[in-house]
């Protein structure tokens, strides 16, 4: 099972229409991440800080149980212009994208940070190049 299969189960993707539109989702999340304006997980987690819900991001990052997030939440939080692009880049709404991070962001996060440690950048790379080769 490749890395974005894994998150897709974690994420609960049932198969068929809607496992293809997690994929999409998380092609389109990984593009995010590692865009320029957002700079990575570090990129994300300081967003995240920055709008009051550093708490939920480090729940995904450590290794206990990862909190939710909502939506309206990410919405506050994320770079609009780079979720603008991703979402255009999917071919998806930003809104529908955002809906779908709110599901999927926090098992990807949790999956790219093993044993409750971001990853430098190349380390990063190595893990995104894997997830976006199963896809």
């Amino acid at each position: 099972m490749g890395l974005m299969d894994e998150v897709l189960a974690m994420a609960g993707s049932a198969g068929g229409a809607q496992q293809a539109q997690h994929g999409t989702a998380l092609s389109a999340i990984l593009n995010y991440i590692n865009s320029p304006q957002v700079g990575g997980i570090a990129g994300l987690q300081q967003m995240f800080q920055q709008g009051g819900l550093g708490h939920i991001v480090s729940s995904w990052i450590g290794t206990g149980q990862n909190l939710p997030v909502s939506a309206s939440q990410l919405g506050n939080v994320l770079h609009g212009g780079a979720l603008q692009q991703a979402a255009q880049q999917s071919g998806m709404d930003p809104s529908e994208l955002t809906g779908l991070m709110a599901t999927l962001l926090p098992h990807l996060i949790n999956h790219l940070t093993p044993n409750g440690q971001v990853p430098d950048a190349s380390a990063l790379q190595k893990m995104l190049s894997g997830l976006s080769a199963s896809a």
